[in-house]
């Protein structure tokens, strides 16, 4: 559809507007030109009347001569008789001598006949003109009514034969007709190039576009040009592998999201009903086993339906921070302490040397913690017993520097980049929705920090956190 509106608009705006253009051009140089080459007879003419009624003066001024012979003889030897016809007229109306040698027999008073001589004999100023068709002739007439008081010679008349100057026009419009169809000719050339260049490509990238939307993330457009085009294809085909990507990464999410909530319930559900089965003779090592059990995973669930909960105020804009007054090294502290006896039961070692100063920092006291635990729960969940875990924390002038490393298994260059994005997951062999990097980073965001990662496989991995000091 948008190819259809995108020609047919080519066709009734850019072409129809050209082809209306160029007919207008065309009229108006027909007209100009027929103008311009009338006025040009016509100026020829007046030129020979000028002459013609200079020498009649002369002529009637010299007494020893026949006036009537020397007119008869200026027509029969007149000089533009090639290319106009001069002719001498009585009072009556007839032609008396002609520069053609034809004795033509009309009376110039018959209301039949062209009006020039009719006109020139009336006007004031003794000229009169006919342009018009006579005997299947276009012809251009002018007479001029002579001064010369001769009862012989009322006026000379000269006539021009027009169709030789239609012929020319003619010619010259066809030549000017010929060039405007050449240029629409190139236009309809350059158009069908550019349907064939641009629309019909655009029209692909629709097409393909609507099946990336209905899910079919494997089609990719075929480029053609290094153009803008090209780019839009490239643009379309690096959505499609990101959408592919974020798709697979979400299938990965929602199937590691299932396996996690399915191993803590499957424990607590399998407690459970040991326990049950006990009746009132429970043994209370197993009662506390069991209750200990029970008690960790249901901490488990709600950290993690706390950490969905946070991604989904974060993708929606609702995560509000509770800001106050606090100290960094005492909450990164605490949130040390809460891992030494995971540390010691996972036979790994956490080294944290408490700083001797305070870090005053205006912030959200629970989400800050929550980042520290998410940070050293990762880097205990990538580790494996006998790593190390150090957890340092500095102030570099306005900043409070927070250090996170381990020597774990560490990040494949390749998944570094995307470490941070939602959903993603490095390691799939390892507990975790994929979330939790995604909202730390965020909340650090939100406090005016930053958080980077640097990582290499096999050596292990360092989470760098840097905050503004201050009271807010």
């Amino acid at each position: 559809m948008a190819v259809k509106k995108i020609t047919k608009r080519w066709l009734f705006n850019n072409l129809g507007v050209i082809f209306v253009i160029l007919v207008a051009l065309e009229v108006a140089f027909g007209f100009g030109i027929k103008a311009f080459y009338y006025n040009n007879v016509q100026s020829a003419i007046l030129t020979q009347v000028n002459i013609v009624s200079s020498q009649l003066t002369a002529y009637s001024e010299d007494s020893s001569s026949n006036f009537s012979a020397q007119v008869r003889s200026l027509v029969e030897t007149f000089n533009a008789r090639d290319r106009m016809e001069l002719m001498a007229v009585d009072l009556d109306g007839n032609i008396i001598f002609t520069s053609s040698g034809f004795e033509p027999t009309e009376n110039l008073n018959d209301p039949a006949m062209p009006d020039d001589f009719r006109r020139a004999m009336k006007a004031p100023d003794g000229m009169g003109s006919f342009t018009g068709m006579w005997n299947g002739e276009k012809i251009m007439a002018i007479t001029r009514a002579s001064t010369v008081e001769d009862a012989s010679i009322a006026a000379m008349r000269f006539a021009v034969s027009l169709d030789l100057v239609d012929q020319q026009i003619i010619l010259l419009i066809a030549a000017v007709t010929a060039v405007c169809i050449a240029i629409l000719c190139f236009v309809i050339f350059s158009g069908s190039y550019f349907i064939s260049s641009i629309v019909n490509p655009v029209g692909e990238v629709g097409r393909i576009a609507r099946r990336i939307a209905q899910g079919d993330f494997g089609v990719r457009l075929k480029k053609r040009n290094d153009d803008e085009i090209g780019e839009l294809c490239d643009t379309i085909n690096y959505m499609a592998e990101e959408l592919s990507a974020n798709e697979k990464m979400k299938n990965d999410f929602i199937s590691s999201v299932s396996h996690e909530l399915r191993t803590p319930l499957t424990a607590i559900k399998g407690w459970s009903e040991t326990l049950a089965d006990m009746g009132t003779e429970v043994d209370p090592q197993m009662l506390a086993k069991g209750m200990k059990v029970i008690t960790g995973e249901t901490e488990r669930l709600a950290q993690m339906v706390e950490e969905l909960l946070d991604f989904s105020r974060i993708q929606s804009g609702r995560m509000q921070l509770v800001k106050e007054r606090m100290d960094l090294i005492a909450e990164l502290s605490d949130a040390v302490l809460m891992f030494e006896e995971r540390a010691r039961r996972e036979q790994k070692r956490l080294l944290y040397q408490e700083p001797d100063m305070v870090a005053p920092f205006y912030g959200d006291r629970n989400r800050l913690r929550q980042v520290f635990v998410n940070i050293i729960d990762n880097a205990l969940k990538y580790s494996d017993a006998g790593d190390t875990v150090t957890v340092q924390a500095a102030i570099l002038g306005q900043q409070a520097v927070i250090s996170v490393e381990d020597t774990g298994c560490g990040i494949r260059e390749a998944d570094l980049p995307r470490i941070k994005q939602k959903f993603f997951k490095a390691n799939s062999t390892r507990r975790g929705s994929g979330i939790g990097l995604a909202v730390a980073d965020e909340i650090i965001a939100m406090h005016g920090g930053t958080l980077e990662i640097y990582s290499k496989e096999q050596v292990g991995t360092r989470v760098v956190i840097r905050l503004p000091l201050g009271d807010g």
